[in-house]
């Protein structure tokens, strides 16, 4: 966590900017890292914002809400703790909102929110406990982020955010609705997007790739974080979730080899599949995301996409969700808690 705090204060952005970091009570241990952060960098303004009101299932937004009206400028750039950003992350974020950026045009959007890929940083070798945070993190390059690369291409831009970044325009926000109404939604980054879009404004893909902490998971975290992932998705986009069917190519390969016998044109056909998500792997995942685990770990792939079938049908099985210890059931992108 420190070191992902770290990323973000040692900036080269030539504007003024400033550091907040909310937590719920100042006897929160994430508090005395903030103190420790502040020592550290006496250069940077870095202030803690005490957030004591639990406005919704979903706390994070909770603590966000609170915390807009402390923020000083006009831009809002939203990160999560475990976030790890390069030198360049705030300057490359932040071009994306300058006039340049939009192209001649005049008739385009305004940029509202900027949000960008990441990459996971798997914890643990295979050999001692740490091949579920090595899938996750694998499937986060080779699966997620190609998928919102696809979405992209397909439908002519974003109209969602990453929570790995949401840099927001205060005017944006402020027409999209704000913060308070999202404090129940579990996919708070994609209802942003989605709303600031409404709002009649454009949300530009950055070309900075962050990075996320993959934690240590056992297989019943891995299972249950994986399910909460599905589940967002098949409730924001039934049609792209129903969709994925099509994304599993391998495992259909797979499938057709066994139906038919051992049949020459279906292990003609599976190996063919083979190449290509491996190609389509290392091109997302190592050539676009720069994710050096990629390379290493592409002997786990067939493990990784079976289980990822696996998932995707599951996903269609229920609609409650496992979130930091809680169990709720997802309805209409809302969290209750479950009975």
């Amino acid at each position: 966590m420190m070191d992902a705090f770290r990323s973000h204060c040692r900036q080269s952005y030539a504007g003024e900017f400033e550091l907040l970091f909310g937590v719920s009570s100042l006897d929160d241990p994430a508090a005395a890292a903030v103190k420790a952060l502040q020592a550290e960098f006496p250069e940077r303004a870095i202030r803690l914002v005490e957030c004591p009101q639990r406005l919704g299932a979903n706390g994070k937004v909770s603590t966000l809400a609170q915390m807009v009206a402390d923020a000083r400028h006009d831009f809002l750039l939203i990160n999560d703790s475990d976030i790890t950003v390069s030198l360049h992350y705030l300057e490359r974020v932040m071009c994306c909102f300058a006039p340049a950026a939009r192209g001649a045009s005049k008739a385009r959007l305004p940029v509202g929110l900027v949000t960008a890929l990441y990459r996971g940083r798997a914890h643990g070798s295979v050999l001692r406990g740490g091949l579920p945070s090595r899938l996750e993190a694998l499937g986060i390059a080779t699966d997620f982020q190609a998928g919102v690369l696809l979405s992209k291409t397909i439908e002519g831009g974003l109209r969602y955010g990453l929570g790995s970044t949401l840099a927001v325009r205060r005017e944006a926000l402020e027409k999209a609705g704000g913060l308070l109404p999202l404090v129940d939604h579990l996919a708070d980054d994609y209802e942003l997007g989605e709303r600031v879009a409404k709002a009649g404004y454009r949300v530009e893909l950055s070309a900075e790739v962050v990075e996320t902490s993959v934690p240590a998971y056992g297989w019943r975290g891995f299972f249950d974080h994986q399910l909460r992932w599905l589940r967002t998705v098949r409730d924001a986009r039934p049609g792209g979730y129903a969709g994925l069917i099509f994304t599993h190519g391998l495992c259909w390969a797979v499938a057709n080899v066994l139906a038919s016998g051992l049949s020459p044109v279906s292990l003609w056909l599976m190996g063919l599949s083979f190449f290509l998500r491996l190609a389509q792997a290392m091109t997302v995942g190592a050539a676009v995301l720069g994710d050096r685990e990629v390379l290493p770990n592409l002997w786990l792939l067939p493990l990784r996409d079976a289980m990822a079938m696996g998932l995707w049908v599951a996903g269609f099985a229920g609609d409650t969700v496992v979130w930091r210890g809680e169990r709720f059931a997802l309805k209409d992108g809302k969290l209750q808690r479950a009975s």
